[in-house]
């Protein structure tokens, strides 16, 4: 129970990885409010977590509305009295070539990854600061490797590794820690790519040294576990590689 009587705010929870590190930190006896765009199985991953013996509420939003994204603060400290944990795990973006990169596919990267990252720190700032808790961002080894047709992605997130990084810098005198994890992990999305392009996931799993993917809960949420956790309080400003070193930054 190595986040007992925390409150975390987690996005993109309903699914994937987010949901991965959502029931990983139920498990470790946090109080959750999760937030997704997706309300039919935001519904259903909250009676999940609340299986587990976890307080828990669900907030359909959508992060790409910036000018709500103070109503999931707002829930976390009407639902449960403060705020120590903001995990910002929720992304969207599309596949395509720099030549013929547009600027609506740019932004959606941005208005659902960098800017409802950004936004949700500063709103979360002053409770995190009374707590002297912790920020979990996403960024991806995409940004490292910059694979073709995936740009705006690898933009976004080597982005949000840049306000996290300065964050733990500005924040670090009021005791809160901001790190980034980048995972490589069994998703939805990486599922659909192993059933529509088999060759090209196999190739990409040889290359991992431990020769697999990473699960949602058990590898992504307890990396994201331990951050959270009083265990890593002298850790800050860090990038953590949790793909089972596939990526292997310079």
């Amino acid at each position: 129970m190595r986040l007992e009587g925390k409150v975390c705010i987690i996005t993109g929870a309903a699914s994937g990885v987010a949901k991965g590190v959502a029931v990983a930190f139920a498990k470790a006896g946090a109080k959750l409010l999760i937030a997704d765009r997706n309300e039919a199985q935001g519904r259903e991953t909250e009676a999940e977590l609340k299986a587990l013996n976890t307080q828990v509420r669900f907030v359909p939003i959508d992060l790409a509305c910036h000018d709500q994204l103070g109503q999931i603060v707002d829930a976390a400290i009407e639902s449960f009295g403060r705020l120590d944990v903001l995990v910002n795990a929720a992304q969207a973006s599309r596949m395509m070539p720099i030549a013929e990169l547009t600027q609506e596919a740019a932004r959606l990267s941005f208005d659902t990854g960098f800017w409802p990252t950004l936004l949700l720190m500063q709103h979360a700032y002053p409770h995190l600061k009374a707590t002297r808790g912790s920020v979990i961002n996403f960024g991806s080894g995409v940004g490292f490797t910059t694979p073709p047709t995936q740009g705006s992605y690898a933009a976004a997130k080597e982005a949000i590794r840049a306000i996290s990084k300065t964050a733990a810098l500005e924040w670090g005198a009021q005791g809160i820690r901001v790190n980034i994890i980048c995972p490589f992990a069994n998703s939805p999305g990486v599922q659909d790519w192993a059933k529509h392009a088999p060759e090209s996931y196999a190739e990409n799993i040889s290359r991992v040294p431990l020769r697999r993917i990473g699960d949602c809960e058990t590898d992504i949420g307890a990396a994201a576990v331990f951050l959270a956790s009083d265990d890593a309080s002298y850790i800050t400003g860090h990038t953590l590689m949790v793909d089972g070193g596939l990526t292997r930054p310079a």
